[in-house]
């Protein structure tokens, strides 16, 4: 039976980017051919993902108008799959693990806030199991694939559900989107992945190009060690969190001065509660805009929350002295930000 009402709206959303606008094959640009959008149910809630798609414009290219996605994708879920992947990592663990049944795993998850039923879990637990038995079982298929391109693009990746549990590791291609080995570790050392690597290494049949982590180091050193002299990028996503960090703080501190230049507006709202005239209409409009502002956080690191405000607030109160110039009495009582 399919779901019967429509998922909530998404307070979580990623905007994903592909590390390489050139054609891995050809060399030329690659144009962003158009955006596809995700929602996924993760441990944290719903997520929506924005997905900037690209191809290669060059008709003579093998790679002409094949779509090349974000390498960061793979490490949220698997391709169709509506559940990410520390939902099944820790249905996986829970299982296997903990021994629980299905109601007991899908009561669990509810618990956690995770909206799923006892079908879904059972999916997800064919999902957990093909990702652990995924051992490069179809030579063929892979090798063919693989060959055609010439070289792999190693991701490499880690999820644990809850501290001390099994950490499931996934090494994938970026160019084809293809899982090449899947596996649950206790440990996330050096001497835990780079036998992975390896065996990924000896059974496709192209050179790993480069690869592309979160910068763990147990990963670098793992890397160093298996591959040595291949290119080692971290991904664009951790590289601009860890680089936007001090941005982020000052940012965050700005917003909070922001708000106490503001204060009062509810004292505002209980005045004109017995009023319905033009000019307290006026004012509530006034007193809801600097509301919302104040309650916009912005997604962090790509939109500044503090300047955000700043340029609402200033916006308001212009508008406000725009009115105070035509009318010339009407003047809520907050003050002005466009000092701030």
């Amino acid at each position: 039976m399919g779901r019967k009402h429509r998922r909530p709206a998404a307070h979580t959303e990623h905007r994903l980017v592909t590390c390489h606008q050139h054609c891995w094959t050809c060399g030329e640009p690659m144009w962003v051919a158009y955006t596809k959008r995700r929602k996924l149910m993760t441990l944290q809630g719903l997520l929506r993902l924005h997905l900037s798609v690209r191809h290669c414009r060059t008709p003579a290219c093998s790679r002409f108008h094949l779509p090349y996605r974000p390498e960061a994708e793979g490490s949220y879920a698997l391709p169709h799959g509506e559940f990410g992947l520390d939902v099944i990592a820790l249905i996986g663990s829970l299982r296997f693990a903990q021994h629980r049944s299905v109601p007991e795993i899908c009561a669990e998850l509810n618990r956690r806030g995770v909206s799923i039923c006892e079908r879904s879990v059972t999916e997800q637990l064919y999902r957990y199991e093909e990702l652990l038995a995924l051992r490069l079982s179809d030579h063929k298929r892979l090798r063919s694939l693989l060959g055609e391109q010439g070289g792999v693009v190693l991701a490499l990746d880690g999820l644990q559900p809850d501290v001390g549990h099994e950490v499931l590791w996934v090494l994938r291609d970026c160019m084809s989107g293809q899982v090449l080995l899947a596996r649950s570790l206790l440990g996330a050392t050096e001497a835990d992945l780079a036998p992975l690597i390896i065996e990924v290494r000896e059974a496709i049949p192209v050179p790993i190009i480069a690869v592309i982590s979160d910068g763990q180091q147990s990963i670098r050193k793992a890397v160093a060690s298996a591959l040595p002299g291949v290119p080692h990028q971290l991904c664009q996503f951790h590289y601009l969190r860890e680089a936007a960090k001090p941005i982020y703080e000052a940012d965050r501190h700005a917003k909070k001065e922001l708000k106490k230049e503001v204060r009062g507006v509810r004292p505002i709202e209980r005045m004109l509660e017995e009023r319905e005239d033009e000019e307290a209409e006026g004012v509530r409009g006034y007193c809801l805009a600097v509301r919302s502002a104040l309650t916009d956080d912005g997604r962090p690191p790509l939109c500044a929350s503090a300047l955000k405000l700043h340029e609402r607030l200033t916006a308001v109160a212009e508008s406000i002295e725009r009115v105070e110039a035509k009318r010339g009495s009407f003047r809520p009582s907050w003050p002005s930000c466009t000092s701030s």
